[in-house]
């Protein structure tokens, strides 16, 4: 059996697919790497939500599944829309890394707490809006391009600071420039960060998919990460729109585990914010996620969602 792997070619891409890769090998599973580029990937000088919110980084990767040029794709999780076309399915993820936001910078002294004002460079809506929304003092320029590149751009002194997931930081080895974590409590990750997803199509035969699911999918990663992408489906969001949702495992005072998460929306210049938290039991995650999703909605998401889409013309 051979296993066609497919990846952008993106160093942090590239770790991704090595990663999955080096699990398949190591049952004696013969694999092939085939980097492929990515609308996201072409265009560097337009913001994400500006591009569209839907398959910015998995359009190509999911034309080359239907012609079964590759037999998997492997995305990071928070890349992967919600709302996948009918004739694909995500058949694993990876287990997670730490979820939570960290600053880097060459100045050590830095920190958004300080009150201390300075640029701080991102591409990401959901972290300027939060950014905007808990220290409105921090200026903010984009910044979009790989890891490689925003840090050549920090080291051009185009920013002080680059707000990025710990995880891809911490997979590239550049754990040494990060200044500050972020609290969790305050900025909750999008749905997906620092979980590896593996999308295939439904046409691909049936063994393959059995043997990479026992060989790459974390169960309990699985019911955290389904609880998410529910609650992202149901809110119909994307790239664009800075929602936020972070399902956790949580032990039971009598035993076994249950799901908790937190989820919410906040408007694009800080000034709402949403955020809902609730736990239930881990054998339907997805009804979690619908359930908080229609929670959000209902207590004013909806008119958060319209003046974002209206914003930005979606």
């Amino acid at each position: 059996m051979k296993i066609k792997i497919g990846t952008r070619g993106s160093k942090l891409a590239l770790w991704q697919a090595y990663y999955v890769e080096e699990k398949l090998k190591a049952k004696g599973i013969e694999t092939a790497i085939v980097i492929i580029e990515t609308k996201g990937d072409k265009i560097l000088d337009r913001s994400l939500s500006k591009i569209g919110s839907k398959g910015v980084f998995t359009e190509e990767l999911e034309d080359q599944l239907r012609s079964g040029a590759i037999d998997i794709a492997v995305h990071s999780a928070k890349d992967l829309q919600s709302e996948l076309a009918a004739d694909l399915e995500i058949i694993a993820f990876t287990e997670r890394e730490q979820t939570d936001d960290v600053l880097l910078s060459y100045n050590k002294g830095l920190s958004l707490q300080s009150g201390q004002t300075f640029v701080v460079g991102t591409s990401s809506t959901r972290r300027v809006a939060m950014l905007r929304h808990y220290y409105p003092h921090i200026k903010i320029v984009d910044m979009r391009g790989n890891l490689q590149t925003r840090l050549r751009k920090l080291e051009e002194n185009q920013c002080d600071a680059l707000l990025l997931a710990y995880a891809g930081v911490h997979r590239m080895h550049y754990n040494d420039l990060i200044v500050e974590h972020l609290p969790s409590a305050e900025f909750v990750s999008p749905v997906g960060q620092g979980c590896v997803a593996i999308e295939a199509a439904k046409s691909l035969s049936e063994e393959k998919k059995l043997m990479i699911r026992i060989l790459i999918n974390d169960a309990q990663t699985e019911k955290c990460l389904l609880a998410e992408r529910a609650y992202l489906k149901k809110l119909q969001g994307g790239c664009s729109i800075p929602s936020f949702g972070r399902a956790t495992l949580e032990e039971n005072p009598n035993g076994g585990l249950h799901l908790k998460m937190t989820a919410g929306l906040i408007s694009l210049d800080g000034q709402k914010l949403i955020k809902v938290i609730e736990e239930d039991a881990i054998d339907d995650p997805e009804a979690l996620g619908v359930k908080i999703a229609e929670n959000v909605l209902a207590n004013g998401g909806t008119e958060i969602l319209k003046g974002i889409r209206e914003n930005l013309g979606n």
